[in-house]
């Protein structure tokens, strides 16, 4: 990938080998934002950027605001890995992944600094204006990988993001009291919870059990939608905030 020709104007160019052809002749209609989970962005970058490692993304966002691109936003980067958005698989030719630089849970989750955040920012409203990027398809990665993942995590500031236009977002309920419901619960009421969550994207087999796998997106929900208290539980404020995301969402984005 010699002569790599940069898609984002203020992007410096560092090619990654790890790279393919997006399949079926698709073109990008989703961002997945991830974090790093590395000491420091240079050493993240050299792994995305060699062979061995068999990942990638199109772009990396340092703590400074400094933007790398690894990456043509025409080919596939390979950062989804196994996946699931509005029942497609192959997320990575449907995607363009963005790395932000941050060490993670394991690291007590440290926050993103205001330099960084506004560079995403302006990527995001870059890419989705380029490509016709819908603000409801601008996901995490824990979204798309709920039992895999836990990316960009709770403390990524999805709010500011929104309120820049970039990614879907609703004021988070602060319900408190109420029926709620938890890893072995069963019935009519799960299936509902399930399907709710299966309509707006996520995952997930509706079965009415309160399995690893709906406990596992209900947590990714909350990472993403309430994350003042993100425990797996469907309680009335996480319930209350899948509802209004539902009422808020576009007819464009209805599965039929």
């Amino acid at each position: 990938m010699n002569g790599l020709t940069v898609d984002f104007p203020s992007a410096e160019p560092h090619p990654s080998p790890n790279f393919g052809v997006r399949r079926g002749g698709l073109v990008p209609d989703m961002l997945v934002l991830h974090y790093t989970g590395m000491d420091s962005a240079d050493s993240a970058l050299q792994w995305l950027c060699t062979e061995e490692s068999q990942v990638s993304a199109h772009y990396l966002v340092y703590e400074d605001g400094r933007i790398v691109q690894m990456v043509e936003e025409d080919k596939r980067a390979w950062h989804a890995g196994q996946s699931h958005w509005r029942g497609q698989t192959d997320l990575n030719s449907l995607s363009i992944g963005i790395e932000i630089a941050n060490r993670g849970h394991e690291a007590g989750s440290p926050d993103f600094p205001m330099a960084q955040i506004d560079a995403v920012v302006h990527l995001c409203q870059n890419c989705a204006e380029r490509w016709a990027i819908v603000p409801e398809r601008i996901v995490a990665h824990s979204d798309i990988a709920p039992q895999r993942k836990a990316d960009p995590g709770e403390k990524f500031p999805w709010r500011s993001l929104f309120e820049n236009g970039v990614g879907h977002f609703v004021e988070p309920s602060c319900a408190g009291g109420g029926r709620f419901f938890q890893p072995g619960d069963a019935g009519q009421p799960i299936e509902a919870l399930q399907a709710m969550l299966l309509l707006y994207g996520y995952g997930l087999e509706i079965n009415g059990k309160y399995d690893e796998m709906t406990a596992a997106v209900v947590t990714a929900f909350q990472r993403h939608f309430r994350p003042s208290r993100v425990d797996g539980i469907a309680d009335a404020a996480t319930i209350e905030t899948l509802h209004r995301l539902l009422k808020t969402l576009p007819k464009r984005s209805e599965i039929t």
